[in-house]
């Protein structure tokens, strides 16, 4: 591999970031495009080609000094994708970096003088939705190989994947991928920028995605509401229904899902690195979470808290309908509670099977009699990474020290992203390296999410080392 020197490449990142991309990102967060989950008229609002055109027409800058193609994908009824062939100055397999532009809905709670769509930036960190997750990937993408092109370092070729669908399970790219799948070639290598971080300190690399399902489970009790003094202690309550239904599925008490087609045997290396992660975080694991005065994480057991959240399938009640606001409630007794449900599960369990499952324990022998129904949605698979060659493993470990100043971690991811399974399956000899700059407090999906840049250039700076050191592989 040839020699990189890394004051010219911290030099490069640096002034491309603070010249280019953040403010590009700024623009981007300002525009709306929320995924096709949240936005069903997301082709009459027109956000999403905005944000496109705001990224093609940074990339196409670039594409001459890289001797680079884009292309816009469409296809009639789905979202676009963005591609991007570099040719390589080394013969061999792929890389395949991937990225995603739209974005999460806006969400309540952001702090006075931010908003989803309202850019700020204050010191290190650009608040706004989607700068983070994942609107960056593909300045970074670029900017890693331009970087390269600057000190005449050799790579194999690489494509730049930025689809448009992730948030709202990735629907369109297996269409793309395989309409695609000539242009890809081989791939041997996957870069997927659209990971967490355990801190802002070191290059953390996820080894492991938890599966989600999730569904409306309906409880109905009566054709209308009615007086709740009259009624009470004769019609049993929806809501005390749902707790009986929600009790079969998640001890109340600790939190455990109690069903065992939603577990699954940790592996001993995922353990290990468990306790590592836990040692370098500390109290990080759950101090990043925005406790209110007092209230403490579910366990004292760093290392068990890590596992909670990465191989361990939990319950979240996400959302409910059929009751008023406190302020508007009379002293009526509902006719019905529903509530959406969202189980992420541990990577290896079957998520279209787990979500059957899920289906056949809450609509069995509904108490009462009561109408017990539940709708699911589409199923996103978990994903377990294979092995980390020799090669990887070193090079990443001397660009975390090299970039970060750290050694490296890792640690799987508590979040879905249902294409890496896809991947995994369509490339199972391809290594795969998936990061990303959500560390403590970055957010994701929630009010005040920030992209904490420093961050976003260092990743920058590793993902130059490997495609650098995968020409010679």
């Amino acid at each position: 591999m040839a020699e990189i020197s890394h004051p010219q490449l911290r030099s490069f990142t640096d002034k491309i970031w603070n010249e280019e991309i953040v403010p590009t990102l700024v623009e981007y967060i300002a525009i709306p495009n929320k995924s096709p989950s949240f936005d069903p008229d997301w082709e009459k609002h027109g956000f999403m080609e905005q944000a496109v055109e705001l990224f093609v027409a940074w990339a196409k800058k670039k594409l001459s000094a890289l001797n680079a193609t884009l292309s816009v994908e469409r296809a009639a009824g789905r979202t676009p994708l963005i591609f991007i062939d570099v040719p390589g100055s080394v013969s061999g397999d792929t890389v395949l970096l991937y990225g995603h532009l739209d974005k999460q809905p806006e969400m309540t709670g952001w702090a006075e003088g931010k908003g989803p769509w309202v850019p700020v930036l204050e010191g290190d960190k650009l608040y706004g939705r989607g700068g983070a997750d994942d609107g960056y990937a593909m300045f970074g993408a670029l900017g890693a190989l331009l970087a390269l092109k600057e000190q005449g370092v050799p790579h194999k070729r690489a494509v730049i994947v930025i689809e448009a669908s992730e948030e709202s399970g990735s629907p369109d790219l297996p269409y793309y991928m395989d309409a695609l799948a000539d242009r890809i070639g081989k791939v041997s290598l996957v870069v997927c920028l659209d990971s967490g971080c355990g801190d802002y300190e070191r290059l953390w690399l996820t080894t492991s995605l938890r599966g989600v399902i999730g569904g409306t489970l309906r409880v109905d009790v009566l054709e209308e509401g009615v007086h709740s003094g009259d009624a009470s202690g004769v019609v049993p309550s929806s809501f005390r229904i749902m707790r009986q239904v929600l009790a079969r599925l998640e001890n109340v008490e600790t939190g455990e899902v109690l069903v065992d087609a939603l577990k699954a045997e940790i592996p001993a290396e995922r353990l290990k690195q468990a306790k590592v992660a836990a040692q370098a975080l500390g109290d990080q694991v759950y101090a990043k979470f925005p406790f209110v005065d007092g209230m403490k994480p579910a366990g004292a057991n760093l290392a068990e808290l890590v596992l909670n959240r990465t191989w361990r399938p939990t319950l979240s009640v996400t959302g409910f309908a059929g009751a008023p606001t406190p302020q508007n409630a009379g002293n009526v007794l509902r006719p019905f509670t529903e509530a959406k449900l969202s189980l992420r599960l541990p990577p290896t369990v079957d998520a279209e099977q787990a979500s059957k499952r899920v289906k056949e324990i809450v609509e069995r022998d509904p108490p009462y009699g009561a109408h017990v129904s539940y709708h699911g949605e589409a199923a996103g698979a978990g994903w377990n990474a294979p092995k980390t060659a020799q090669w990887l493993e070193a090079v990443l470990e001397d660009a975390s020290h090299a970039a970060f100043g750290n050694p490296v971690a890792m640690m799987g991811e508590g979040g879905s992203i249902p294409f890496m399974g896809m991947l995994g399956e369509k490339f199972p000899e391809a290594q795969f390296v998936v990061t990303g700059v959500l560390g403590p407090h970055s957010n994701a999906h929630g009010p005040n999410e920030f992209l904490h840049i420093p961050t976003g250039k260092r990743v920058t700076e590793v993902v130059a080392r490997v495609v650098a050191a995968h020409a010679a592989h």
